[in-house]
């Protein structure tokens, strides 16, 4: 596929988002990320197709409605610090790069190795400056870069670890898919006068591949009823 039928393609989604009612910034964010350069190469005539795609170790890249959602939900504006949990191929990395402008930070944490050096090429294809990403685990958070505006987890996980809270800042927000490896429902996390406020984006569920890392294997039972989290 030419350049140019990309380039219609990418006008084609950003078409389908209007029409679902994103803001104009995430459509922006859209129009301006190349995504056949985070899909993997037999995927990339399919880039602007609606759909989630492999992006190799048992990941995906999640379909753009999905990521725009998120997007919505993180109520990002410029200016702001911004950390996403599961980086992968650096697709929603490069959307949040546009969103937040040059004055924002934007830092993913990946555990596979091999997806943060392919998310740093790809990110660097794009033009995409000035997004830091590390390998490492995510469920644990990026403490030494903390505190952030904005934390969003890019997979599945039966609760928000509670190092994300810890990391948040005053009226921050936290973004994930809450739920089992069935499907999820995405949760958002206000920090309010240092207290958690929780509500579900319930009209649509969602399925993810599971948040990996020490701390969910090992304190699975875990739940946030520990954290004194408050129902908005």
């Amino acid at each position: 596929m030419t350049e140019y039928q990309f380039e219609q393609k990418r006008k084609q989604l950003v078409e389908l988002l209007h029409g679902e009612g994103f803001s104009q910034s995430i459509l922006n964010a859209f129009a301006r990320v190349k995504r056949e350069f985070f899909v993997p190469e037999a995927f990339k005539d399919n880039a602007y197709a609606n759909d989630a795609m492999p992006a190799g170790h048992n990941q995906t890249i999640s379909q753009p409605s999905t990521i725009a959602v998120m997007l919505d939900l993180l109520e990002l504006k410029p200016g702001l610090k911004v950390l996403e949990v599961g980086g992968g191929t650096g697709y929603v990395l490069a959307l949040l790069r546009e969103i937040v402008g040059e004055k924002g930070k934007v830092f993913g944490i990946e555990l596979e190795k091999a997806l943060v050096e392919r998310s740093k090429q790809n990110l660097e294809k794009n033009g995409s400056k000035g997004v830091e990403v590390i390998q490492g685990d995510g469920a644990k958070g990026l403490k030494e870069k903390s505190p952030f505006d904005r934390i969003l987890v890019s997979a599945a996980c039966p609760f928000i670890p509670k190092p994300l809270f810890e990391q948040l800042k005053e009226n921050g927000i936290c973004v994930a898919p809450v739920g089992d490896r069935g499907f999820q429902t995405m949760t958002i996390l206000h920090k309010l006068n240092g207290k958690l406020f929780k509500k579900e984006f319930l009209e649509n569920y969602f399925v993810f591949v599971p948040l990996r890392g020490s701390y969910i294997e090992k304190d699975y039972s875990i739940r946030e009823k520990d954290y004194s989290i408050r129902e908005e």
